[in-house]
């Protein structure tokens, strides 16, 4: 097969509000969530080659302290590209390459936004398609089409609401990462735990976005403690309207009502050795 190759520019996203509604029979947790892609991007370089298969990540030097992404076979990048030509009977090999914009252990969807890139560049590089994303990661089948969206069970259902575009974000990180599995597991200790009001949100994106962020909750922050995620939001608390920590951690967002309040924010976590930017809330992937 003649090489051919394809780039991308992939968002990260931030649940504006998150709860666990249930623990399925086969160990996953169901979610009710309303989820936002952000300006803050990976870029995915897909390449059709005759046989070889490569995943090399290039990530920032700020991030590599805390941060671990994987080369080769354990990224998952590298597994939805097999499963991609498997699934078609292809007849080729890739070579991906991943410049990180969005920090892993974040609750960003770093991953899964890499893998929804690899879907849309193998697509539209060979016509052809992948069934069942959700396999992949439980949140791709967002990340193919972004935006705003409800998102329910295991990631797989995923609802288009209001137009929550073009707001001003700031986001910052820590360097404790938080395990999904331990994560999950301290949120099934939880008794009788206060539960967003996600219907309530979605009803304020559509009819009032201006008092949407008095909404915004996790029920993460009761489940996983970490102190860096308490010190940025007291930080945050004197520049932004609302924050909030995103999945299940350790990431936190804030929403601004000016750009000049994000930048002073901004300014402050940096001094405090936190990753920090501001973006904007962005539409369809």
């Amino acid at each position: 097969m003649k090489n051919r190759e394809m780039t991308l520019k992939t968002p990260a996203k931030i649940n504006l509000a998150l709860d666990v509604t249930g623990k399925l029979e086969n160990g996953y947790h169901s979610i009710l969530s309303v989820f936002q892609t952000v300006g803050l991007y990976d870029e995915v370089s897909v390449e059709l080659t005759d046989s070889c298969k490569q995943v090399i990540c290039e990530v920032p030097e700020e991030f590599r302290i805390s941060d671990t992404v994987p080369d080769g076979e354990k990224n998952i990048a590298y597994r939805t590209a097999e499963k991609f030509i498997e699934e078609n009977g292809l007849e080729t090999g890739f070579r991906i390459r991943i410049k990180k914009g969005i920090p892993s252990q974040a609750g960003m969807g770093g991953g899964s936004t890499d893998a929804a890139a690899v879907i849309k560049c193998l697509e539209d590089l060979t016509g052809k398609t992948l069934s069942n994303p959700e396999k992949i990661g439980a949140d791709v089948p967002f990340f193919l089409t972004g935006g705003t969206a409800l998102v329910e069970g295991i990631g797989e259902r995923v609802t288009p609401i209001a137009d929550y575009s073009g707001k001003i974000f700031v986001i910052a990180k820590g360097r404790e990462g938080v395990s999904t599995a331990e994560a999950y597991k301290n949120i099934d200790g939880l008794e009788n735990p206060p539960h967003p009001d996600i219907a309530g949100l979605v009803r304020a994106i559509s009819e009032n976005p201006d008092k949407a962020y008095n909404y915004f909750d996790n029920i993460f922050e009761q489940a996983v403690s970490l102190k860096e995620v308490g010190d940025i939001k007291n930080i945050m608390s004197g520049y932004t309207l609302s924050a909030c920590m995103t999945g299940s951690g350790s990431a936190v967002f804030g929403l601004c009502e000016t750009r000049e309040q994000a930048e002073k924010c901004v300014s402050v976590l940096k001094e405090r050795g936190y990753f920090a930017v501001t973006c904007l809330s962005v539409g369809r992937s």
